[in-house]
């Protein structure tokens, strides 16, 4: 064992979160800073003002020395889509610990830049997929792994939420890469992934009818993407911000799988109680799941899934998505 990792084991870590532009960065914070084993900064140097945390730096900069003169071990890039890069190739440049918002990046180049800047300097990178740790999603792993459907034939996702408020650069395709492709097919992509791996091809097809997105340039605010792997197997994506304003959660994750011995359909956020207007969700905070592997992984030294790689194919469906979108044809990954 190295001095390193001896005194990682002995003190608590030290984790920046960089921007609050993701809508994920407040829950991040709360949970780091309710942890023993953990100080926390968050650098906003955009003043978005309402993400709260004990410890807050105006910029960037700061967050490299932010503790005592010291750098974190750990960072966590809460940052628009487009920035991902620059803040995980500077964070891997000074050797630290990488935990990068979905999706990894805006271009497959720029994702696989990332995996490799991050292998080369021996540091963690991890891509926040929080559904990745859903019970839910963990059982139709096992369901799969043991034929108990017998051979999947089908499979039938929806990731659908509102329309992002509060961060307008969700639905700049400059600033996000993209809308509702980009936002809600990486998820369910990612499952896929640990299910079935690439897809050998896929179509899509997309429009901006909700909430008249309807001009040049405007993000996409809906669409169904479908891969096709190898064996013949079918899955669909349904992505969209469809989710009217006034509901009671921002959506949900669910999937449909069917095989030649059976059915099974999941919803990843099935553990809620509701009512009128109201969402209460109850059982493992998947967020809280997410940050401890991460935490593990930082004090081992050894990556976990949801890993880099993963962030970067993912990045290579939405693209591909993407692409045939815009040609109306299926586009090949492999």
């Amino acid at each position: 064992m190295t001095s390193t990792e001896t005194t990682l084991e002995s003190r608590a870590l030290r984790v920046a979160v960089l921007s609050a532009a993701h809508v994920h960065a407040a829950s991040y914070v709360r949970l780091l800073e309710s942890r023993a084993d953990v100080d926390v900064v968050l650098a906003d140097p955009d003043g978005y003002g309402d993400v709260q945390a004990d410890r807050i730096v105006t910029s960037i900069d700061e967050a490299w020395t932010a503790f005592g003169g010291n750098a974190p071990d750990a960072v966590v890039v809460c940052s628009e889509n487009a920035r991902h890069k620059d803040l995980v190739l500077e964070a891997a440049r000074r050797g630290i610990h990488v935990l990068c918002e979905k999706p990894l990046a805006t271009t497959v180049e720029d994702a696989e830049a990332m995996v490799k800047a991050c292998a080369d300097a021996g540091v963690v990178l991890m891509t926040a997929f929080p559904v990745h740790f859903s019970p839910q999603v963990e059982a139709l792993r096992k369901t799969v792994e043991n034929d108990t459907l017998g051979e999947i034939i089908a499979l039938a996702g929806a990731n659908n939420g509102k329309l992002p408020a509060g961060r307008d650069w969700f639905t700049d395709p400059e600033d996000a890469g993209g809308g509702a492709l980009v936002d809600h097919v990486v998820h369910i992509a990612e499952i896929l992934d640990s299910l079935f791996g690439e897809p050998e091809t896929v179509h899509a097809v997309a429009n901006g009818v909700l909430y008249d997105h309807t001009g040049e340039g405007d993000a996409e605010t809906g669409g169904l993407v479908t891969l096709r792997y190898a064996n013949g197997l079918l899955a669909t994506i349904d992505c969209s911000w469809s989710q009217p304003s006034e509901a009671p959660t921002w959506g949900g994750l669910k999937l449909h799988v069917a095989g030649t011995g059976g059915q099974l359909a999941i919803d990843a956020f099935s553990q809620r109680v509701e009512g009128p207007g109201q969402w209460h969700p109850f059982g493992l905070n998947l967020d809280a799941l997410l940050l401890e592997a991460f935490l593990e992984a930082v004090r081992s030294g050894e990556e976990r899934e949801p890993s880099g790689a993963v962030g970067a194919r993912t990045v290579r469906v939405v693209k591909a998505a993407q692409e045939s979108v815009r040609t109306g044809a299926p586009v090949a990954l492999r």
